[in-house]
């Protein structure tokens, strides 16, 4: 897994008020019915956020991440991958999480992606135009992925994703992409973001890339003292980034 039960979110740059949050389900177009975790900003900028977990799905740490962008003024919903093969329930550490990422599918992630844009563009869910997504592990790539799903996003920010589940989708990629790299990530070499990059600016797909040398798989986590610095370097990238774009 992405983040153990143990992991923490960092600090966010900005903490301001955040409104109503809590646990919902929302429904895919499919009829999937899908757990999810929606944080109302206090003072909302008129932006939204759909997080995209690690590959066991909706846990703690993504409630205190969507809990922490809403302190930033973006309204958030993160999502969970697994309602079509796993229901719903705790996605506590000793959760079998293996047979169902080998279920899910691109055309179910962005199925469920669409439910939560959908939720964030009504009025229950802030009424936002400009929306984009965020993920780590599994769900970097499929948050990259999202550019390609007709979702009429304004970008897509992934950590840690692997560039190979991402390359099928650029030609149809509509939106920027921001992409951080773990240096020391021993699962994926740091050519394959070397050819990800070359293809990207082939298909004129606009994206910004940044590797945080030295730095382990997982590393955005207060928890690693020693990864701090790029931590915070990190939020300042996705909070430029989303200004840059919104």
């Amino acid at each position: 897994m992405c983040f153990s039960d143990s992991a923490r979110v960092p600090e966010p740059p900005i903490k301001g008020e955040v409104g109503q949050h809590g646990d919902l389900t929302l429904t895919a177009s499919d009829g999937n019915k899908l757990m999810a975790y929606a944080a109302r900003a206090g003072q909302s900028r008129g932006i939204g956020l759909v997080i995209l977990p690690d590959i066991r799905g909706l846990h703690n740490y993504y409630k205190d991440l969507s809990n922490a962008f809403a302190g930033t003024g973006i309204d958030t919903v993160a999502i969970d991958y697994f309602g079509r093969t796993a229901g719903h329930g705790e996605r506590t550490d000793d959760w079998d999480y293996r047979p169902h990422v080998a279920q899910t599918t691109p055309e179910g992630v962005a199925l469920d992606t669409g439910a939560a844009v959908a939720y964030l563009r009504s009025p229950e869910g802030g009424k936002v135009e400009k929306i984009f997504t965020v993920g780590f592990c599994f769900g970097g790539s499929c948050s990259w992925n999202q550019a390609a799903a007709g979702h009429n996003l304004s970008g897509s920010i992934g950590f840690y994703g692997r560039p190979e589940r991402s390359e099928p989708f650029i030609a149809e990629m509509a939106n920027p992409l921001l992409i951080l790299i773990a240096g020391a990530d021993r699962g994926i070499p740091g050519s394959a973001y070397v050819e990800f990059d070359h293809e990207l600016n082939r298909a004129g797909v606009k994206h910004e890339m940044h590797t945080y040398p030295g730095a382990p798989h997982s590393f955005f986590d207060r928890t690693f003292a020693e990864w701090q610095d790029a931590c915070q370097d990190a939020w300042q990238r996705m909070l430029g980034f989303i200004d840059q774009n919104a």
